[in-house]
């Protein structure tokens, strides 16, 4: 069958001519099909999935019983645009209340459909033809992959365990950081579970106006901190001169799905972002809003899920450790990153995709494989488990299969 005439319009961004037509597999569709695949030659065998990536349990009920108040309200009918203004005090309150930063819910403060699409939005701010975003790697690629549909570049900084998982900000070349307009940094890490430190941000800060760039600073993960207190990027004095802080309701408050979240800090950046925006969407329903200011100012929440995530990760970092893992409680987020494997019995790797397929085939167990700078898998506290029982049973579980795989290690 020949192509339709349209593929020769396809814009470069995407591929051009050649879109649709790749035969390369993304990785989480390597591990859609190993899992599908195990699934059926072990029908029997649990899988245990320790790769998945959202929280494992629905909003509280408080949250839900508010939506279904809100939801029917003939107010909350319509566009919302950039963003009711109870949703913004409701998200000033939280950063006065746990960061003690003071924000103008008015014009430092907007929501986002989620913090992706703050991410995706972000570069059209700023990214002109031949511009270049830094971001780090391993992380999350939206804010490249926009700032490439815009004609610019990313350079990407490698997240080392020498470096204690920080960014080398010196190793950037001069005729690379005289071309950069956006670092985009996201602490806690995910996926190398890396807190930030005052010290680290105030580098970035000195590094933002050195070089005159703009900061993004991706906040998902930032209640699930476990070493201290959370620390907002914007806590840090300078910080609100240079950037902004992303933040997402879904990981401590359980609203995966919900789509919802805010940008924060100087006030022209938000202003830009509130621009961009205003021509790609018309807001978030403003039920969905309401009912988000009512689980930002419950404070219960984000500590309930940050007890349920610590106590998790705590039983697998023990579990993983017995096998033979190097392995550390992460300062934040709900993943833990470890050097994968070289081999197993009667198997060798040449890198952690090789090893977390292993794992699937082998013993239907779900990892996800890094390979940005070392070979690392990633095992995430989000597995199903309604009560601890649970969580240990299936822990155990675990463990019996990984010791039969007789994992090697340098």
């Amino acid at each position: 069958m020949s192509d339709p005439y349209f593929q020769q319009l396809f814009a470069d961004r995407i591929g051009g001519a050649a879109y649709g037509q790749s035969n390369a597999i993304y990785k989480f569709e390597k591990i859609k099909r190993a899992k599908r695949q195990a699934i059926t030659d072990f029908p029997q065998r649990r899988l245990i999935d320790f790769g998945v990536g959202d929280n494992d349990e629905m909003a509280p009920a408080s949250v839900r019983e508010r939506m279904a108040v809100e939801i029917n309200k003939p107010e909350n009918r319509g566009y919302t645009d950039n963003g009711i203004m109870a949703f913004k005090e409701a998200a000033a309150r939280f950063m006065e209340r746990n960061f003690s930063v003071s924000l103008d819910p008015a014009s430092e403060v907007n929501h986002c459909i989620g913090s992706k699409t703050a991410l995706s939005m972000l570069p059209a701010c700023f990214i002109n033809p031949g511009d270049i975003t830094l971001m780090t790697a391993p992380g999350y690629p939206v804010a490249g992959t926009h700032t490439a549909y815009y004609g610019g570049s990313v350079y990407k900084l490698p997240l080392l365990a020498e470096n204690d998982f920080f960014p080398d900000l010196a190793s950037i070349p001069t005729e690379v950081a005289d071309k950069a307009k956006l670092l985009v940094l996201n602490y806690p890490n995910s996926p190398t579970g890396r807190v930030a430190t005052v010290d680290f941000y105030r580098r970035v800060i000195d590094f933002a106006q050195a070089k005159q760039l703009v900061v993004v600073q991706d906040a998902a993960h930032i209640m699930l901190s476990y070493d201290d207190a959370p620390l907002s990027f914007l806590s840090v004095e300078g910080a609100r001169e240079v950037g902004v802080e992303v933040h997402s309701l879904s990981k401590a408050f359980h609203m995966i799905g919900w789509r919802i979240g805010w940008v924060c800090g100087h006030a022209q950046i938000v202003r830009a972002f509130a621009d961009v925006k205003d021509n790609c969407d018309s807001g978030q329903f403003a039920a969905i809003q309401q009912a988000a200011a009512a689980a930002l100012d419950t404070l219960s929440i984000p500590a309930d899920t940050r007890a349920k995530y610590q106590r998790r990760l705590e039983k697998l970092t023990a579990m993983l450790r017995r096998i033979g893992f190097t392995c550390e409680m992460p300062g934040g987020t709900y993943f833990l990153y470890v050097r994968s494997p070289q081999a197993a019995a009667g198997a060798e790797f040449a890198n952690a995709e090789q090893a977390s397929q292993h794992l699937i085939t082998q013993q239907s167990m779900v990892t996800v494989p890094w390979d940005d700078a070392g070979a690392y898998l990633r095992f995430s506290a989000t597995f199903e488990a309604p009560t601890e029982a649970d969580e240990d049973a299936l822990i155990a579980d675990a463990e019996q299969r990984l010791q039969q795989l007789s994992l090697q290690f340098d």
